[in-house]
């Protein structure tokens, strides 16, 4: 590692995909980069996740046979929040996606040109509510990523750092950025890139930008990086700097029971319905989590997973969560509950058993005749290459309470422009100050618009403020000098 007050061109604050992005980019054009990771690992957030990021308009689309474009990203994009993001970095976003993939394809990353039904499975995927299939999964998920990031940064002279957290930033006495502090000691550089991850890790920062996010009380669990403490917000408190997506991330319904993501928890029977605190079924029971948040909030937040025996025996074992055990161990706890009949299991619920009843039995038509007329299931089942499930019609018959219960991302964020630099609190851009991932706020909204956004949002901006960065005499005087020895 070099000695920390060297000549660096830019200081990046983090060292998950944005940060890694951000720093392999500007290094690759001539800046002396090095990385401040608070944690004892590279990855963050991303090297936990399936490694999927949308993007239009890519060659891996091109080779699938899929036609798509940044343009109609960008429309449907806005269009489904509502045009309460910001439109520039939006648009900058959606076009900066395809050259993102063929620069990880470049460096390694495999991302097979074929059409899948599965977010874990590599090639390309519609996992939301995208107008296209735009989900890129790569080969080893969100590590492979984060492995040819890493390798490309080591090859290019960058410095990371572990186990080291920044305390601060510095700024010039005209205000442009002058550093970082760090451990009491002052790293100069004319450029940083806060690229620290969310907030999902701070109750006190959740209480004040996303309480949403708390909905789920004891029933929480988070599945983002631990480095996510919000370092961003201590930042813009200290500095005046501006913020956008206040009160806007992304939770996803979960059981009770369930203490971790699908992949490990397992997956509810398939032969399940969602009815409200009024025993009346209310949505599809497959519809992506950028919609199911705000049927569970319309309905008073009040929402059941109704199953019967046959689901409970059909559950496969091995997973922590959805298993045959599991589900009996919970009604003995009273997390779930059980009756021999639709009408006690109503009962117990406290919820009136005509209405459970007539639910169950349109549902069960559903099952029968294989269109549910009423939520279209059956379209996204069969967009899955899913079969229709069985009826539940088997005594005993289970319900469980849903709750927003996993805390993926935030999405309060230094407040940027299109070209990832930081605004104050006037909107002015601050000279040398950019965001990228979950520190940068603009793009990420009020709903999750498909599979991927956040990681493909890391990495964009990692990339846009790499390349972005400004020059100070110093930089361009070393320039010229290594230029004039080589």
């Amino acid at each position: 590692m070099s000695d920390h007050n060297s000549d660096f061109d830019v200081v990046v604050v983090g060292a998950g995909g944005a940060g890694l992005a951000a720093a392999a980019t500007a290094a690759e054009n001539g800046s002396r980069a090095i990385v401040f990771e608070a944690e004892s690992s590279i990855g963050g957030s991303t090297a936990l996740s399936s490694g999927m990021f949308t993007a239009a308009g890519t060659s891996v689309q091109e080779s699938a046979g899929i036609a798509d474009s940044a343009d109609r990203m960008f429309q449907h994009y806005m269009d489904l929040n509502q045009w309460r993001v910001l439109p520039g970095p939006t648009r900058a976003f959606c076009r900066e996606t395809a050259d993102v993939v063929d620069w990880l394809l470049a460096l390694g990353v495999d991302v097979p040109p074929l059409q899948t039904t599965n977010a874990h499975e590599p090639g390309i995927t519609r996992a939301g509510v995208e107008d296209s299939a735009r989900g890129h999964v790569p080969r080893g998920e969100g590590q492979a990523i984060v492995d040819v990031l890493s390798r490309r940064c080591a090859s290019l002279g960058v410095d990371v750092v572990l186990n080291t957290r920044v305390d601060d930033l510095v700024r010039s006495g005209d205000g442009s950025i002058a550093g970082v502090r760090v451990d009491e000691t002052e790293v100069s550089a004319p450029n940083v890139v806060v690229a620290s991850g969310g907030f999902t890790r701070d109750v006190h920062a959740l209480e004040r930008y996303f309480p949403e996010g708390l909905a789920a009380g004891d029933d929480l669990f988070v599945v983002s990086g631990t480095g996510s403490r919000g370092d961003h917000l201590r930042f813009a408190d200290k500095h005046r700097l501006g913020l956008f997506g206040h009160g806007w991330g992304l939770t996803v319904l979960t059981a009770r029971i369930q203490t971790a993501h699908h992949w490990t928890s397992g997956f509810p029977p398939p032969s399940r319905l969602y009815v409200d605190g009024n025993g009346v079924r209310c949505m599809d029971e497959d519809a992506p989590y950028a919609i199911s948040g705000g049927i569970y909030r319309d309905r008073g937040g009040v929402m059941w997973a109704v199953f019967d025996e046959a689901g409970r025996l059909a559950l496969p074992e091995g997973y922590k969560d959805w298993s045959p055990d599991r589900v009996s161990e919970e009604v003995q706890r009273g997390t779930i509950e059980t009756a021999d009949t639709v009408e006690q299991l109503a009962a117990r619920m406290g919820v009136p058993g005509v209405a459970l009843a007539g639910s169950v039995a349109a549902f069960n038509d559903y099952c029968h005749s294989g269109v549910d007329d009423e939520f279209l299931r059956h379209e996204t089942r069969a967009a899955k290459r899913q079969p229709t499930p069985p009826a539940v019609d088997t005594g005993p018959y289970y319900a469980v309470r849903l709750v927003p219960g996993e805390l993926v991302c935030t999405h309060t964020g230094l407040r940027i422009d299109d070209r990832a630099r930081v605004q104050d609190e006037l909107g002015r851009a601050v000279p040398g100050l950019y965001a990228a991932g979950e520190a940068a706020g603009g793009v990420l909204g009020n709903r999750y618009v498909g599979g991927g956004n956040a990681v493909a949002h890391a990495l964009a901006f990692g990339r846009i403020a790499g390349r972005n960065l400004r020059t100070s005499p110093t930089t361009h005087a070393r320039r010229e000098s290594e230029a004039g020895r080589s």
